[in-house]
């Protein structure tokens, strides 16, 4: 977010997001190799409105990727020779592997403009999303860097889901894509699978020579490809996450106590007569947020943000805490959940549920008559919440004004609509969109596919929370400026969209009527919530919200805050979600840890489980997104030989991809049945037929017939049914 220099013009200064400002900074030192700057004169050299503690932060990580060196009173300088990011002299770089289906790869290098193949011959072992570390060069007479894998510093999982093929002498596990491997198993230890059975394979080992092959063992006979039940399960293993849990987690979890000690609550702010509800889904069992609301007598309001104290339970460096912290999230699939932790902590001990006594850390909030926050608290907590709302059960008293908790609800949801009114005033997007939902018959098959509006019960909860997590990382860093040292903290942070990819969604969105102001920061947040309107109008420009995402950046969890471009907050954290999410337990711990003293975690540590738990809610949504797939195709698979409508959502090399109306499931019509050749637009935005010279754009409304369906592939093949 911009702000006006009190002497310059608006338009004088930039903010750079963290990839360009490391960009911009190394630029600045190549310019000049001799030159010595502090991360101050660095800003006012680039004209930049990035605070130092960005500047700095872009320095360190410059430091790590061996670009510049540090020096005496924050002071840095460019390093030897290392003007070029790459040159042709080889250099040792650390990536993340993304692998093809021919054996070859890409190594994503932070700071790196340019992915960094690597051939088969190459890989020295390294997988799709291990951590590598690759020696890396370009070429003479070439633009594109090449680079050899030195060593795997990481693997992204050791579980892989695939189908078994039993020989003679031996048997060979084919993984699913994108790895695809060919895993060597001892036929004499295949458990009870047999041929074409889906199991799970763990690599113990490679065979030699320069093409190594992987040797596995088999931990898990799935069964027969084509039962739901399977591919769930593989979805969960492809991803990286454990269907069990270790005997010694389940054992400790086991040993803990149900009842509360009265010791435990004469140590806590009772607020057990304050009147509480919780709010959440229909079929939800682990309730970890509830709300109180109590007037006082000055006439002020206190509400109540109360978050299930996990950390009560679950001690540092115990097994609980690092399955956990393995796991870092649980994962929501559309038929099932794998939790974060055990079942008699997330559904039982920590779940708030009603009409018992629960312990919590609560956020605690006074507003006064205008509605305006006067006061904030924070701290162990025992309630007892009264009533458990489903959502729909809380939006029909909402809309009565009848029911349990009336008054408070109406009170509760003015609250919230000013929250959400100034939050979008300072800059914050509207990243709502529809949700798929599923209505399952008893054997998990889906019998229906809708999307699910998002209402005014929803919004509330989620207002409040965002304020428990804003004023948390607030209350954190402030407390570290006032006493002139940082406390590190795990903070939710969300970089600056992309300009690039920023303008050319522009140019897309004004192909199809809409035009777009993206010259500033605040610009592009505004524009971005336009669209967001006109697709409730017009729903041919949905396609345009998925879009405009894919140009943000990816929010993330850090030790350094760079602030939350998205909800427009500058100190923002998670911690209204410990039973599904390991950095709300991390934000806990250092919260309640700095409450009445200062206590200062190791930030490089704490940097590395915030690097940890972000890739695991990657994975974590991947495993979503493919349930969700599979899903629709099943549900598709019913309907062959149907006409939908639908509207083109995208366009390929082989044809066009519909996505339907209502379900939103998407298919792909080949160009192969169409009635003519289509030539592509070179932005992908509309294709032209080469007799007829019709044109069909994106958004554009079809019917298409429902001609296969693929569970394997999760592919839905149409033919379009032209008027």
């Amino acid at each position: 977010m911009r702000k006006r220099h009190p002497k310059r013009g608006k338009e004088d200064t930039r903010k750079l997001s963290a990839k360009d400002l490391q960009k911009n900074v190394l630029l600045l030192f190549q310019k000049d190799p001799k030159r010595r700057l502090n991360p101050k004169q660095i800003a006012k050299k680039l004209n930049i409105d990035n605070n130092k503690d960005s500047v700095l932060h872009a320095c360190q990580e410059l430091v790590k990727l061996g670009y510049i060196i540090e020096l005496e009173d924050f002071k840095y300088k460019l390093r030897g020779s290392s003007g070029a990011l790459l040159g042709q002299d080889r250099k040792v770089l650390n990536g993340i592997m993304d692998m093809t289906r021919s054996g070859a790869g890409y190594v994503t290098v932070e700071g790196q403009k340019d992915d960094i193949f690597v051939a088969a011959k190459n890989m020295n072992t390294a997988l799709h999303g291990d951590k590598v570390k690759i020696k890396a060069w370009v070429p003479r007479g070439r633009n594109r860097p090449e680079g050899e894998v030195l060593e795997v510093l990481e693997r992204a999982r050791e579980h892989f889901v695939g189908t078994i093929w039993i020989h003679p002498r031996y048997a060979v596990v084919v993984t699913d894509p994108p790895s695809s491997l060919e895993i060597l198993v001892d036929p004499a230890k295949i458990m009870n699978a047999v041929d074409e059975d889906r199991v799970v394979v763990k690599i113990e080992s490679w065979t030699g020579g320069q093409y190594r092959q992987p040797i596995g063992v088999l931990t898990y006979v799935l069964g027969k490809a084509g039962s739901h039940d399977i591919e769930m399960k593989g979805i969960l293993i492809n991803n990286g996450f454990n269907l069990e849990f270790p005997p010694e987690v389940i054992k400790e979890s086991e040993e803990l106590g149900t009842e509360i000690p009265e010791v435990e609550i004469a140590i806590r702010r009772d607020m057990r007569q304050t009147p509480t509800f919780t709010i959440d889904p229909e079929n939800a069992r682990d309730f970890d947020d509830a709300l109180s609301f109590l007037y006082l007598p000055n006439g002020n309001l206190e509400v109540g943000v109360h978050i299930a104290d996990v950390t009560h339970y679950v001690h540092e460096n115990t097994a609980l805490d690092k399955e956990a912290l393995a796991r870092s999230t649980s994962v929501y699939l559309v038929d099932r959940v794998c939790p974060m932790l055990p079942e008699k902590l997330s559904n039982e001990l920590c779940s708030l549920r009603p009409h018992e006594d629960k312990l919590t850390f609560s956020a605690v909030f006074t507003f006064d008559k205008d509605e305006k926050i006067v006061e904030r608290w924070f701290g162990k907590t025992v309630i007892h919440s009264n009533r458990r709302f489903s959502y729909e059960e809380a939006q029909e008293v909402l809309d009565t004004v009848e029911g349990d908790f009336a008054n408070e609800l109406k009170v509760l949801n003015k609250i919230a609509h000013k929250l959400r009114k100034e939050r979008f005033k300072k800059g914050a997007i509207n990243f709502e969109s529809e949700e798929v939902r599923f209505r399952l018959d008893d054997a998990g098959v889906p019998i229906e596919v809708f999307t699910k509006e998002r209402k005014d019960a929803h919004m509330l909860i989620e207002d409040f929370m965002l304020l428990a997590n804003r004023e948390v990382a607030t209350y954190v860093s402030e407390k570290g400026t006032k006493e002139g040292a940082e406390i590190p903290f795990v903070y939710r942070v969300h970089d600056e969209p992309n300009l690039d990819k920023v303008e050319e969604l522009a140019r897309f969105a004004r192909q199809m009527g809409v035009e777009m102001n993206v010259a500033t920061p605040k610009d592009i947040a505004r524009s971005f919530n336009k669209l967001a309107q006109l697709a409730e109008e017009n729903e041919a420009l949905s396609i345009l919200g998925p879009i405009a995402i894919r140009t943000m950046a990816k929010a993330e969890y850090s030790s350094d805050n760079i602030g939350h471009y998205g909800l427009a907050f500058d100190f923002y954290s998670h911690f209204t979600s410990p039973i599904r999410r390991y950095s709300d337990v991390l934000a806990h711990r250092i919260l309640f840890q700095n409450l009445k003293a200062t206590h200062r975690v190791n930030k490089e540590k704490l940097e590395e489980m915030c690097q940890h738990v972000s890739k695991q809610e990657r994975r974590a949504a991947d495993a979503e997104r493919e349930s969700i797939k599979y899903k629709q195709v099943e549900f598709m698979s019913k309907h062959l030989g149907e006409v939908f409508p639908g509207f083109i959502s995208g366009i390929g090399d082989r044809g066009i991809f519909v996505e339907l109306r209502g379900n939103r499931c998407e298919g792909m019509v080949s160009f192969e049945t169409m009635n003519e050749p289509f030539e592509i637009d070179p932005g992908r935005l509309r294709i032209r037929g080469v007799y007829s010279k019709k044109e069909f754009t994106m958004g554009q409304e079809i019917q298409v017939r429902i001609v296969s369906t693929n569970l394997q592939r999760r592919q839905i093949e149409m033919f379009w049914e032209e008027v």
